[in-house]
């Protein structure tokens, strides 16, 4: 990766970008750019599954104890 995106919003706009540009390029730069857009996309894997940590935290809290948070009945 050319370098590390600031945001996972950046490194979706970079993937987007390599998409339009690998459909007008030589294979050889082709690969340089699956290349950069599979660490783009390793990036944001990490960063989703951080944020769904965060959710499921912020769930646990919400939740009384011993209560399963997809239950609805009361």
């Amino acid at each position: 990766m050319k370098k590390a995106p600031k945001s996972f919003e950046e490194a979706l706009a970079r993937l987007q970008t390599i998409l339009t540009q690998m459909q007008d390029t030589p294979l050889a730069e082709s690969v340089k750019l699956y290349a950069e857009a599979a660490d783009l996309i390793q990036y944001c894997n990490v960063a989703l599954d951080k944020a769904r940590l965060q959710v499921e935290e912020i769930d646990a809290r919400l939740q009384p104890a011993g209560k399963d948070p997809l239950t609805t009945e009361d």
